[in-house]
């Protein structure tokens, strides 16, 4: 009579996974090493979820606020050689180049400007500040700006006064109604030289941006008054341009150069912070590979634990295998045996990566409190927090890796259980 083949995975072999799997006492040995696998694999995941997290959300936030208060494509003139053997780049016709702008496609705005650095005093305290000169309209159409963190008086004033950062504002000292003086070394021009111009204005916004490098450097005044004062009457420095898909701005370089006319030199945000991107990207590969390596390490338990296992069960593998066993319900029982160890290891650390994630802030207020504070410095890493954003395929990817790896090492102590021969586990029983 033919024997019948079993069914892979058949209950009973889960019976018996189950029950090798729930060591007794005597077997602690076996039981501790697959508590040291469980908590190595949860550990692993949780902090490769947690990094690839927080790798994507500082990419995102950083993006963010180069995008929402930072030109995608600014627009400049090729510098042109004067009477006087100077160089100008400013745009004299402004207003047509930027209705010739405005009507590429996929283009949102386009808004002349005019720029400047400058110093600021109030009450015996400084600030070197950039100073940006644009109309009401093109302001509010910021949308780090005009829908800020945090904002302090109102963007409708703006036409009488400025707007400053909130970093500006900490380290002068001002508030929203305070007259601060500006003051510029291109000023009026005398037979004895040019003057430093001096005026005073009053503020009307104060905004938080969320990047401190710009909170604590960037100034807006009206576009009249800023070419009154930097003596730019009738000409602008550039034309700031918002596209709808800054992502893929180079399909824009093209259209924009033919709009912006023979002078037309393009300055995209990707060449701006392109660098330091690149940086992140190479970073985060690096993290991922050395994250990968602790996950491939926590793993590894599961081998030690599972020879363990088929030694202490040699026994029973070579009782089971008499009573007609076959070698390959024998490898399914340990494979079973180790990679449920990666699968609840697996899900507890995904379930720890995600809760970090979304609960960051509290988690790294905590952190800060216990270090005495100073964690994380602003000044350094632009943001003012550690953001972290959830995507469902980072955590398709850890859960991946961490799965595949404890499939893989489980095969190897689980074949040599499959091929061990009865006779020679029961010689001496």
């Amino acid at each position: 009579m033919a024997r019948r083949s079993t069914a892979p995975f058949a209950p009973f072999e889960w019976m018996i996974a189950w029950r090798y799997l729930r060591a007794r006492r005597a077997e602690g040995g076996v039981s501790v090493m697959t508590w040291i696998s469980l908590i190595g694999i949860t550990l692993a995941v949780f902090a490769l979820i947690a990094t690839l997290a927080v790798r994507t959300g500082f990419r995102a936030e950083f993006v963010d606020t180069i995008l929402g208060t930072n030109a995608h494509v600014s627009v400049y003139n090729a510098p042109q050689r004067t009477e006087g053997g100077g160089l100008d780049r400013r745009i004299t016709e402004y207003q047509p180049m930027a209705e010739r702008l405005r009507e590429v496609p996929g283009v949102t705005r386009a808004a002349p400007l005019v720029t400047g650095q400058v110093m600021l005093t109030y009450q015996g305290r400084n600030a070197f500040v950039q100073v940006l000169g644009i109309a009401e309209d093109d302001l509010k159409a910021i949308p780090r700006i005009a829908a800020p963190e945090e904002a302090w008086g109102s963007i409708d004033d703006f036409g009488d006064g400025i707007a400053i950062g909130s970093g500006v504002a900490r380290e002068l000292g001002v508030a929203v109604g305070d007259r601060v003086r500006m003051l510029s070394p291109e000023g009026t021009k005398t037979p004895f030289g040019t003057s430093p111009r001096v005026n005073a204005y009053d503020i009307t916004y104060i905004f938080t941006a969320g990047r401190n490098d710009i909170d604590s450097t960037r100034l807006y005044m009206p576009f009249a008054e800023a070419q009154s004062y930097f003596n730019h009457e009738g000409a602008a420095d550039q034309i700031e341009v918002m596209v709808e898909d800054p992502e893929h701005v180079e399909d824009m370089i093209l259209p924009l150069m033919e709009a912006g006319g023979e002078r037309a030199q393009l300055w995209t945000w990707r060449d701006r912070s392109g660098g330091f991107l690149r940086a992140l990207e190479v970073e985060d590969n690096v993290m991922f590979v050395i994250l990968s390596i602790l996950v491939l390490i926590a793993t590894m338990n599961i081998v030690s634990g599972l020879i363990m296992l088929v030694k202490n069960k040699g026994r029973d593998i070579g009782i089971l295998r008499t009573m007609g066993l076959t070698e390959g319900s024998v490898l399914r029982v340990f494979f079973i045996c180790g990679a449920f160890t990666g699968i609840i290891g697996t899900a507890l650390g995904v379930l720890f990566g995600c809760l970090f994630a979304i609960y960051i802030d509290p988690v790294f207020s905590f952190v800060n409190y216990v270090m005495g504070g100073g964690v994380w410095d602003p000044s350094i890493r632009g943001l003012y927090a550690l953001p972290a954003k959830l995507e469902l395929a980072d955590v398709l990817s850890a859960v991946g890796l961490s799965l595949g790896l404890s499939f893989i090492v489980t095969i190897f102590p689980a074949r040599r259980a499959a091929r061990m021969n009865p006779v020679e586990a029961l010689r001496y029983e």
